[in-house]
């Protein structure tokens, strides 16, 4: 169990502002309430080997599960997976089992029919960057694996012996301003519409510092390239590490009660940080300070003069983005009391004709002889009131 920030990375300390795992005294309060619910019980993770799936799986895997059977699509990651769990003094059950699959694809749902039952499901596979909305292939991609691969999937929960089931969110399903963030609504929308069916629970979190393919991650591999930096200047974000959102997940997995969903307890302004000023701790990490530029084009083709770092900080112009993200709505039920740096909000049953009719608008799309951008995101718009999304003729695959 992880209670304090990797201390070999002081960078992640400074952009978290804490050396401890925000959710330690939790962890540690509710260790024998963990320790029960996992041991003996046989375990299915999908998008087991991403950045926070891998993380999940290392805190599951020392509290003695029956089975712990992993899914991911990724065959370097699950490699590299393994090696931790083989390599940890604390192995795996006996019972330890992965595969190469696409959770939307007809091989995981064999492998979960011939392998069933199992107690918890936890599904970790998302597609989850905003700039994958750019053409109605990749929306169609998104909408099929965060929205329809689960709802597929908790259809046959009794046949798999699902007794709980978890599947984790984002900050961006609250209030959407991009298709992306709609899309997580609509998989908690999907994921609370078999009301007695299971047990299910999900996880709202802040972005994840350095995870893979996060802008963070992508300002260290630009320095390893001798690229310039670039990012928005006008948008401030929450962050925690690795393991403080696998525990997050651990908590809501095994703990929450029906329909209930996690979020970490931070806040605006305390918790708050912009790009530039993490790429100004990133920088100072290695002797350098901020250049700024003007545009993309002078960063690109500046010499800097030695310890300066060329950087082009911008106003956001692409659509989808939201200055700050939310964790819950004004009017929703809430309980702040139970942990301590863990929020809980309290959803109300789907009716299931919202999952049924939107699935059926895509499916419709699918089949037509032209797929229009416009078509999917009207059904998403009628599926989720909520969303204020502005489509701007520019997204992130445009800029530097």
């Amino acid at each position: 169990m992880t209670v304090h920030i990797d201390t070999r990375d002081p960078l992640l300390a400074r952009v978290l502002g804490r050396t401890r795992s925000l959710f330690a005294d939790d962890i540690a309060a509710n260790a024998a309430r963990l320790a029960s619910a996992i041991a003996g019980r046989r375990l299915l993770v999908v998008g087991a080997a991403g950045s926070i799936g891998a993380a999940f799986v290392n805190e599951i895997a020392a509290r003695a599960p029956a089975a712990l059977h992993l899914v991911d699509i990724d065959e370097n990651g699950l490699v590299e997976l393994v090696r931790d769990l083989r390599s940890d003094p604390r192995p795996p059950p006996s019972d330890f089992r992965t595969i190469i699959a696409d959770f939307a694809g007809t091989e995981f749902a064999r492998f979960a029919a011939d392998h069933a039952p199992y107690d918890v499901f936890a599904n970790f596979s998302a597609l989850k960057h905003v700039r994958a909305e750019r053409d109605v292939y990749s929306l169609l991609r998104m909408v099929e694996v965060n929205v329809a691969a689960l709802d597929r999937c908790l259809a046959r929960a009794a046949a798999h012996g699902f007794t709980r089931v978890f599947s984790v969110s984002t900050d961006k399903s609250v209030r959407p301003a991009s298709l992306m963030g709609a899309t997580k609504n609509l998989m908690e929308k999907a994921l609370f519409s078999r009301e007695g069916a299971f047990v299910a629970t999900s996880a709202r979190f802040a972005n994840v510092a350095f995870s893979a393919g996060s802008l963070l991650e992508g300002f260290e591999n630009r320095l390893a390239k001798g690229q310039p930096l670039s990012a928005p200047n006008d948008v401030r974000r929450y962050f925690i590490s690795h393991e403080e959102a696998a525990q997050l997940c651990l908590l809501a997995c095994f703990l929450g009660r029906d329909r209930e969903v996690f979020f970490p307890k931070l806040a605006a302004p305390d918790h708050l940080i912009g790009f530039p000023d993490i790429a100004s701790l990133l920088l100072a990490e290695r002797g350098l300070e901020p250049l700024p530029c003007a545009s993309e084009e002078e960063a690109r083709s500046l010499a800097p003069p030695p310890g300066r770092w060329p950087c082009h900080f911008s106003p956001s112009d692409t659509s989808g983005e939201k200055p700050e993200e939310e964790f819950f709505r004004h009017d929703d039920v809430l309980d702040l009391e139970s942990f301590r740096a863990a929020g809980v909000v309290r959803e109300g049953i789907v009716p299931r004709r919202t999952i049924d009719s939107f699935l059926a608008a895509i499916q419709a799309i699918r089949a037509g002889a032209v797929w229009r951008k416009e078509n999917v995101v009207a059904a998403i718009c009628a599926a989720v009131p909520e969303l204020d999304h502005v489509e701007r003729g520019h997204d992130l695959d445009q800029k530097m």
